[in-house]
């Protein structure tokens, strides 16, 4: 089965990715997988507390992924999978898509306004030509209903 991969983070335009992801993956008999990656910075303490972090970083993603899973699960029919990594984000996104053999394509929110579309973009855009899988680009601003549309 070939699986969306869509990236979980703090972002706003991570919902319009969440959304884009499960409608196709209803829509052509996919599945979903939800990579969220947690920086090696932020444990950068003592052991004690590092370990502490990690967990409740940890326990804060599931309960988010919990939110878009109720979601894809309740609306889409599809029961999407997290994975947790911990790393620098690039590296980590491209260590997963190669490691998941039924992963087709990676979906990434785009940010809107002067900022840009967002780190994560910016990056993977240096790194497509190493990228093993098509990567969709989702406007952070695109209506739902326009999502439907497309999806």
């Amino acid at each position: 089965m070939r699986k969306f991969l869509v990236i979980l983070d703090d972002s706003r335009e991570c919902l319009n990715a969440m959304r884009f992801a499960a409608m196709r993956a209803a829509n052509s008999g996919g599945g979903v997988e939800v990579l969220s990656i947690i920086p090696p910075d932020e444990f950068n303490h003592w052991i004690g507390v590092g370990n502490i972090m990690r967990e409740e970083s940890r326990e804060r993603i599931t309960v988010h992924f919990e939110v878009f899973a109720k979601w894809m699960r309740d609306r889409q029919g599809v029961d999407p999978e997290l994975v947790i990594r911990e790393g620098e984000v690039v590296p980590e996104i491209m260590s997963q898509i190669r490691e998941d053999p039924d992963i087709g394509v990676l979906v990434l929110g785009a940010g809107s306004g002067k900022s840009g579309p967002g780190p994560i973009i910016t990056q993977m855009m240096r790194a497509s030509a190493e990228l093993p899988v098509p990567m969709t680009i989702v406007p952070g601003e695109m209506s739902k209903d326009r999502l439907e549309e497309i999806t």
